[in-house]
């Protein structure tokens, strides 16, 4: 039998009491033993709620029950969702998580604590929500070289787009409609400046090459600059636009890692990707393309992956799920020396200056008043940046524009 502690009774929380308890049937049968929830762990009380009995407020009482042998951390953060996590992992207790902020910040950490007290550190939900990734490139690409990483990682960005798409509204106002549906937080900086994208990135980055990313070095930009004309261009250039995290073998052990937001052909898969769902795409060297699509978050998606990595973990008591994922830090390639093609938006009166400073470059037809669009030709970013502070306040906009090769 395996007792089950859940550490945050929230959105995710409440999620995965739901899913262990309401598919307790199936969740046992597949872990090869009976699971049940003990304990669930929250500041709050919950008068009346289905499972009001099992809230405790002190987290010694599950750290020192030595008949729970799962923990889900659904608290979010790296405070106490740290320490507790630690500290469980110390006792010989698995411990599986959401927690995409505590995996990146603290990944290699964890792992190895759990491979040192013959238990499991598992976070399939803390990337993608319910789409099974992680364990694909641990286990099913095992055998696989990865050289690429690309993903649409976070939804609520991806709504937002896609609205700005579909109905030619500005960031603002289709910003306060995500808000008003409970896709983007009071505070959407985590999401808007692709801060959460990062950190998914940084995770899948970590695992493709087997040593640590570190979110806080990896290149990032948001979407708040995007503008309704941006995709007025776009759709004349048949190209949509999409915030990306993107991790790129450079060879001899480095990795290009970074979050922007792209012009991307129509034609592409993840150009078809809208709403709230997400799509990462993982090239092997041997199998190719291989696409991985679903609700990237959610109450019951992520706490579907969760209940996942707890059947994972009653499979394996007393050992260690391995995860390839050295604390030594990977040599990250500098952005500055890649190279894109750019859209560029200028004011028309300096349509002239933009072609003799990127002269095989592609102009945009479309109705702008004011305005002129163009995509240059292939360029290094430090030489774009120079042709950027050459052009001043008469360029309106620019992204990257996203070429497989």
């Amino acid at each position: 039998m395996v007792k089950v502690a859940v550490l945050g009774y929230g959105t995710v929380g409440s999620g995965v009491v739901e899913v262990l308890s309401e598919n307790k049937e199936l969740v046992s049968k597949k872990s090869g033993t009976e699971v049940s929830v003990k304990y669930i762990l929250d500041l709050r009380d919950f008068p009346g709620d289905t499972y009001e009995k099992l809230i405790i407020h002190d987290f010694n009482i599950i750290l020192n029950d030595p008949e729970v042998t799962v923990v889900c951390e659904t608290m979010g953060g790296v405070g106490a969702a740290y320490q507790f996590s630690k500290q469980c992992l110390e006792k010989g207790k698995s411990v599986c998580t959401s927690n995409k902020e505590l995996v990146a910040k603290h990944g290699p950490e964890l792992l190895k604590i759990a491979k040192e007290h013959y238990c499991s550190y598992l976070f399939e939900a803390s990337v993608g929500g319910g789409i099974p990734i992680i364990r694909p490139i641990m286990d099913a690409l095992a055998a696989e070289k990865i050289e690429s990483i690309l993903g649409i990682l976070n939804g609520t960005t991806n709504f937002i787009l896609t609205k700005m798409e579909k109905e030619g509204a500005d960031f603002d106002a289709v910003l306060k409609l995500a808000q008003e549906l409970g896709y983007a937080e009071r505070n959407p900086e985590a999401d808007v400046e692709g801060h959460d994208a990062c950190r998914k990135i940084s995770i899948l980055s970590s695992l493709m090459l087997g040593k640590n990313v570190d979110s806080e070095k990896v290149y990032t930009e948001g979407i708040t600059k995007i503008t309704a004309e941006d995709f007025a261009f776009a759709k004349k250039a048949g190209y949509t636009i999409k915030i990306l995290g993107v991790s790129e073998a450079q060879g001899e052990g480095e990795v290009l890692t970074y979050v922007s937001p792209f012009f991307i052909e129509n034609s592409h898969p993840l150009a078809m990707v809208n709403d709230v769902f997400n799509g990462i795409f993982v090239t092997g060297n041997m199998v190719g393309d291989t696409m991985y699509y679903g609700k990237g978050a959610g109450k019951l998606p992520t706490a579907s992956a969760v209940a996942a990595d707890v059947i994972d973990a009653a499979r394996h008591q007393g050992k260690n799920v391995p995860c390839y994922w050295d604390e030594d830090d990977a040599k990250l390639a500098d952005i500055s020396d890649a190279s894109f093609k750019y859209y560029v938006r200028v004011k028309a009166d300096a349509l002239d200056e933009l072609k003799s400073l990127a002269p095989a470059g592609k102009l945009i037809e479309a109705d702008v008043a004011g305005q002129a669009g163009y995509i240059t030709e292939k360029i290094c970013e430090r030489d774009f940046v120079k042709i950027a502070e050459k052009l001043g306040d008469k360029m309106l906009g620019r992204l990257r524009v996203y070429s497989a090769k």
